[in-house]
């Protein structure tokens, strides 16, 4: 994809995220992009993503979940205000609620796909219904609920 991820927009004090940040050498670094009216990310889980030989760990899992589900809400949230992702003041929302539901194990060496579709904007919250497949095969599904950074956390990772 020649596009920009998701995660490349947020401003450098929003990208430490061990999942999902751009500027965290040592983290996951997902990327998510729309793909129509849902949101796509891919993955390659590494061996030590192990949780028994052979089947990828459900932590790292729901991270995908969390990280892909947090990114689809500040793209959302850019839809609802008809704007860019690169326009002032940034979005950036945070976890309020994570639901995952294992549907079987996750064989660890094909590249995960993570889809989600957006369920509702309300104000300064989002809802994002998720799923995982491998070799296209679900098996992870999840909702996260988002809210939007308020301003005094902004603020405070400022220094101001």
């Amino acid at each position: 994809m020649t596009e920009k991820a998701f995660q490349d927009f947020y401003p450098e004090y929003f990208s430490h995220c061990y999942g999902c940040g751009s500027i965290n050498e040592l983290g996951n670094q997902l990327k998510s992009f729309w793909d129509g009216d849902e949101t796509v990310a891919r993955f390659q889980p590494r061996p030590y993503h192990t949780a028994i030989p052979g089947y990828v760990y459900g932590g790292l899992l729901a991270s995908l979940i969390d990280c892909h589900g947090t990114g689809t809400a500040a793209a959302a949230g850019y839809r609802a205000e008809n704007r860019a992702m690169d326009t002032e003041p940034p979005l950036r929302y945070l976890t309020a609620s994570l639901h995952v539901d294992y549907l079987k194990p996750t064989p660890l060496g094909p590249i995960l796909e993570v889809r989600g579709r957006v369920k509702e904007v309300k104000g300064r919250k989002v809802i994002v219904e998720e799923w995982i497949t491998a070799n296209g095969i679900t098996t992870v599904r999840g909702e996260l609920v988002a809210v939007q950074v308020p301003e005094s956390l902004v603020q405070e990772l400022l220094g101001g």
